[in-house]
C-alpha cells in the first residue's frame, strides 16, 4: 500500500510540474474544469516539495557561500559572482521566482479553503507554509510584496510592504492558522476532509504537530526580530504562543522520493541525477577551512560530526572562497561519506542519506537553539537557555547518525559526551564558561551553525547577518574568516547582506519595486549591520 501512495503521489508532482512549466496559475481562470479536478488534497503534496526545493536551491545558489560552507576547488571556472559577490539583479533570480511561485500556489489552496470548508484543514496549514516560505523572502529581500500580492490578474502590481510589516503580519497569519485547524479538527468526516498520509507528505494527517510547527515558525521570526524596531510587538507576542508548544523533532517531507524518477533534492545538487550523473557541485566543491576547523581541533574538535559531514575526514580538501591558487581539488561528493559512485551509490549516514531520503524542512537542532535564545534573552518558554542548548548538540548528531531512509533517532549520547569532554574547556561546547550573556548567544549561534552546515545555508547566512556569530576575523587566515579573497563588498565586513530584485521586478513593477543597486546595502530590518 505504501508504494501505491508514493505513485499516486508522483502523478500529482508531474503533473504540478507541468503547469509550473507552462506557468499556468490554476487560481486564473476558476470557469474552467482545471480548479474542480485538481483539488487542495491532490495539490498540496506536490506544492511541499517545491517548498522544500526552493530552501534548498536557494541556500545552494548564494547562502552556501555567504556563510562559508562551500567552495570551488582547483580547477573550477566560471563563478564571478560568487568570488566577488557582485551579485545584481540577474543573480540568484530562482529564488524570488520560485518562492513566489510556491506562494501563489499555497495561496490557491487558501481561496479554494474559504470557497469550501471541506478543505480547512488544508488551507490551515496553508497558511503556515506560506508564512514559512514569505519569512524566507523577506529574509533575503526586505520589502516584498505582501498585502497586494498573490491577487493574480486582479493586480499585476502589487505594492511592496515593509520588510518589518510582513513579519508582523506572518505572526498574525500562523496565529489564524492555528485557529482554522482548532476550529475544523473536529469536523473531519463531518463536511471536512481529514489529513491522511496520502495528502500530507509532513506530519500524515497530525493536526497538534502542524500547530506545533506553526509555534516553532513563529518563533523563529520573534527571535530574529527582537531588538528591532518592532520590538514592542515582539515581546507582546512571545506571551501569545499556542499551548501545544513546540514540536522538537526534525521535520520531514516525504512526497514518495525515489532513485527511479523524483529523487531527495540534496541528493540531486550534492551527488547525483537519477541517471547517475554529478553535477558540477558534486564534482568540484569543497568546505571552507573556516567552516573545517569547527571539526579537526582547529578551533574545536569534533570527530564523530566531521566524519559522518565530510568523505575522508580529517584529510578532507578545504579551501577559501576564490582562493584558485591554493585550493585543492574536491574528491567528488565531499558531502557523501557511503561507498559507489552514480546509481551504485550506497545508502548512508551524514548530509546525503539516500536517493529516496525524506528530505528535512526544519531541524529539532534549530527549535532548541532558538528556544535557547529565547530563554537568554528573558522568555523562558520551554527549558532553561543551557539544557535547551545542549539538546541542540545532541540533536545535530541524531540527524547525522540517521542512515539511509530512517528518521528513527539511535542513541548519540555517548558521542555528545565525548564532544563535551573534548571541549571541556570551550565556552562555544561548553556554555557554563560563558561568562556574558554575549558570550552565550556566541555559543548559542555557532553550535546553530555547525548544525546547520549545508543543511540549511539560508538560516546560518541569516543568522550571522543578525548576531555576527561565529566570529570571523578582518585578516586573511582562513581558518578564522570566510570571507572571498576576491570580495567587492564595501560592507564592513566585506560579505553581502542581501540579495538584488531580479530585473523582472524593475521590469514590470517598476513603479514599486526599491532601487536596489547592490548586494552590500539595505540590510533586512533585523540586520543588526
Amino acid at each position: 500500500m505504501k508504494k501505491y501512495y508514493k505513485i499516486k503521489l508522483f502523478t500529482v508532482l508531474i503533473f504540478a510540474g507541468l503547469l509550473s512549466a507552462c506557468d499556468l496559475d490554476i487560481n486564473e481562470n476558476p470557469n474552467s474544469a482545471t480548479s474542480s479536478v485538481i483539488t487542495p488534497d491532490l495539490t498540496f503534496p506536490a506544492v511541499v516539495a517545491s517548498t522544500v526545493y526552493n530552501q534548498i536551491y536557494y541556500g545552494y545558489a548564494a547562502s552556501a557561500y555567504f556563510a562559508g560552507f562551500q567552495v570551488p576547488g582547483s580547477g573550477v571556472s566560471g563563478y564571478g559572482d560568487q568570488y566577488t559577490y557582485n551579485y545584481t539583479s540577474s543573480s540568484v533570480t530562482g529564488a524570488w521566482t520560485y518562492i513566489f511561485e510556491g506562494l501563489r500556489d499555497y495561496n490557491t489552496i487558501i481561496k479554494k479553503a474559504e470557497e469550501d470548508t471541506k478543505y480547512a484543514l488544508f488551507g490551515g496549514i496553508s497558511h503556515i507554509l506560506k508564512a514559512y516560505s514569505y519569512q524566507l523572502l523577506v529574509d533575503a529581500y526586505g520589502d516584498v510584496p505582501y498585502s497586494e500580492a498573490l491577487l493574480g490578474t486582479d493586480n499585476y502590481t502589487p505594492k511592496y510592504d515593509k520588510d518589518s510589516d510582513v513579519y508582523q503580519s506572518l505572526v498574525a497569519e500562523l496565529d489564524q492558522a492555528i485557529t482554522i485547524i482548532k476550529t475544523n479538527q473536529d469536523k473531519v468526516g463531518d463536511g471536512v476532509l481529514a489529513l491522511t498520509g496520502v495528502n500530507d507528505p509532513v506530519f500524515a494527517g497530525s493536526l497538534s504537530k502542524w500547530i506545533q510547527f506553526a509555534n516553532n515558525i513563529k518563533l523563529r521570526l520573534l527571535v530574529r526580530a527582537q531588538g528591532s524596531n518592532i520590538d514592542s510587538f515582539v515581546q507582546d507576542a512571545f506571551s501569545k504562543f499556542s499551548a501545544e508548544g513546540f514540536l522538537k523533532e526534525d521535520v520531514f517531507v516525504d512526497p514518495g522520493y525515489n532513485a527511479n524518477s523524483q529523487q531527495n533534492p540534496y541528493w540531486t545538487l550534492y551527488h547525483s541525477s537519477v541517471a547517475g550523473v554529478a553535477p558540477q557541485s558534486a564534482q568540484y566543491f569543497i568546505p571552507s577551512k573556516y567552516v573545517f576547523s569547527f571539526y579537526n581541533g582547529a578551533k574545536l574538535t569534533d570527530n564523530f560530526r566531521g566524519a559522518l559531514v565530510y568523505k575522508g575526514f580529517p584529510n578532507t580538501p578545504s579551501g577559501r572562497l576564490a582562493d584558485e591558487t591554493n585550493n585543492p581539488a574536491s574528491t567528488r561528493a565531499i558531502w557523501f561519506i557511503g561507498t559507489g559512485t552514480g546509481t551504485a551509490s550506497s545508502d548512508a549516514k551524514g548530509i546525503l542519506k539516500s536517493r529516496s531520503a525524506p528530505a528535512p524542512l526544519f531541524f529539532a537542532a534549530n527549535i532548541y537553539f532558538l528556544l535557547a535564545e529565547a530563554a537568554l534573552t528573558g522568555h523562558a518558554l520551554d527549558g532553561d537557555v543551557k539544557t535547551n542548548f545542549e539538546k541542540g548538540i545532541t540533536a545535530s548528531f541524531a540527524f547525522l547518525a540517521l542512515s539511509g531512509t530512517s528518521t528513527t533517532l539511535s542513541n548519540v549520547s555517548a558521542d555528545v559526551q565525548t564532544y563535551l569532554n573534548d571541549n571541556a574547556g570551550n565556552y562555544l561546547v561548553n556554555i557554563d564558561l560563558a561568562d556574558s550573556n554575549e558570550k552565550k548567544l556566541e555559543a548559542i549561534i555557532t553550535q546553530k551553525y555547525i548544525a546547520l552546515n549545508i543543511l540549511d545555508s539560508n538560516e546560518a547566512w541569516n543568522e550571522f547577518k543578525r548576531t555576527a556569530y561565529p566570529k570571523i576575523s578582518s585578516g586573511t587566515d582562513p581558518i578564522y574568516t570566510f570571507v572571498s579573497i576576491d570580495s567587492q563588498s564595501t560592507h564592513a565586513d566585506g560579505l553581502p547582506v542581501r540579495l538584488v530584485y531580479p530585473q523582472s521586478e524593475y521590469n514590470l513593477n517598476g513603479d514599486n519595486v526599491p532601487k536596489i543597486t547592490n548586494a552590500y546595502s539595505n540590510p533586512i530590518f533585523w540586520d543588526k549591520d
